[in-house]
């Protein structure tokens, strides 16, 4: 039998559930999409387990159906504001006479790297090599079989809420799916948007989502920074709501059909009134420039979450922007005449089969955690591994001892 990759985006808004296979070729074929709204959902986090458990139910049943296969594991994406990272460093001998580096070297320094303190409430889910250096020669991706007396590393560590954590994998446990790993959004996201060369010369993905916005800058092939701002498409609905006297529902409907941050430029009429649902009209014009002051205000977050303040050096390809808050009409040309920086709107690719409605901004995340799964299955165990903490390969056995599973 082929083996089956799924994949449950428990996000703020929506909970989307892939199940898909690898072809004879090695391509991921996507065999069924479950996608349901979210419910018990709040900034990404879990606020009432009953409701996001039947959500969560309702996603993995619907692609089940669509696939004629049973989901027994997921890669779980995890968000929130609890979330924090740091890049640390290690640095170990190499013993021998040969000074040859070998497996149990990376697992030394990478071990090393994680001498950090880290509060009781809180475990680390991911902590990603970023790059070597032996006696001095930087930047080298892989030193097992070189030469050398001292190895140094610098590693991205990201730490999360137990608490957190703990209540998302009830959810997805009790609906009878194991968890096959928990990955960060925008580390997933960015396996679904980015192309090689852009993680390559530095570029920042801001994945805007429901309840939050991801944010991960990638340099020289691998993650350097992390961040999770709690603003995202539900501060825009909900300035909408206030601002045009409009009930929530209302509000994100109009937004999702009318949205647009450049009214005079891409609008057919500037003046022009819209009729809702509830016998009303609000103007065009208005409800155009509410959305655009507050994604001003968000980009502008996006770039205080840079750990330097020199963007052009940081990230030579720009900014990436995705996630279902991407699609606002005119978002690119407001980006870049706000913040001064390269951007696009990066859609899912990667994958393959019933993907018409995946080829969508709002599911990177979704086949990002999918492409996750291929690309980190049956990593060695040297590649990182910690007794105490984890592993970017896997990391269910932690799993259970520190969240409960």
């Amino acid at each position: 039998m082929k083996k089956i990759i799924s994949s449950i985006d428990v996000g703020t808004t929506k909970i989307c559930t892939i199940i898909s296979t690898l072809d004879s070729g090695g391509n991921v074929q996507v065999l069924g999409v479950g996608l349901v709204p979210s419910h018990g959902l709040h900034k990404g986090m879990v606020v009432n387990v009953d409701e996001a458990r039947e959500s969560v139910a309702e996603s993995v049943r619907r692609a089940e159906q669509a696939s004629g296969v049973k989901v027994e594991s997921a890669y779980i994406g995890v968000t929130g504001r609890h979330i924090t990272s740091t890049n640390t460093k290690g640095v170990v001998a190499i013993p021998r006479n040969d000074r040859l580096v070998r497996p149990d070297d990376l697992k030394r320094v990478l071990d090393s790297a994680q001498h950090v303190n880290i509060p009781d409430d809180r475990k680390i889910i991911h902590a990603i090599p970023r790059g070597y250096t032996l006696d001095n020669q930087e930047r080298i991706k892989n030193p097992i079989g070189m030469h050398g007396f001292r190895l140094d590393v610098e590693t991205h560590i990201i730490t999360a809420a137990v608490a957190s954590v703990q209540n998302l994998v009830k959810c997805v446990r009790s609906v009878g799916v194991e968890i096959a790993d928990l990955i960060l959004e925008p580390l997933a996201s960015g396996e679904a948007v980015l192309t090689p060369e852009e993680r390559e010369v530095g570029v920042i993905l801001a994945d805007i989502g429901g309840g939050t916005t991801d944010v991960a800058v990638f340099k020289d092939g691998s993650i350097y920074h992390t961040s999770i701002i709690p603003v995202a498409g539900y501060q825009v609905t909900s300035d909408l709501s206030i601002g045009l006297g409009l009930p929530f529902e209302i509000a994100e409907a109009m937004k999702r059909k009318y949205g647009n941050v450049y009214p005079d430029v891409l609008a057919k009429s500037d003046d022009s009134n819209l009729n809702v649902e509830n016998g009303h009209s609000v103007s065009y014009r208005d409800l155009c420039n509410i959305i655009k002051v507050r994604m001003e205000e968000l980009l502008r977050l996006i770039l205080l979450e840079m750990p330097d303040s020199n963007y052009a050096s940081l990230a030579p390809a720009g900014l990436v922007l995705t996630g279902g808050g991407s699609k606002l009409a005119g978002l690119e040309v407001l980006a870049r005449s706000t913040i001064r920086i390269q951007t696009r709107i990066g859609e899912p690719m990667g994958v393959y089969g019933i993907t018409d409605i995946l080829h969508d901004p709002a599911h990177a995340t979704g086949v990002g955690l999918v492409l996750w799964g291929v690309n980190n299955q049956g990593k060695p165990t040297w590649e990182y591994r910690n007794k105490n903490n984890g592993s970017i390969g896997g990391i269910l056995n932690l799993l259970k001892k520190f969240f409960g599973m």
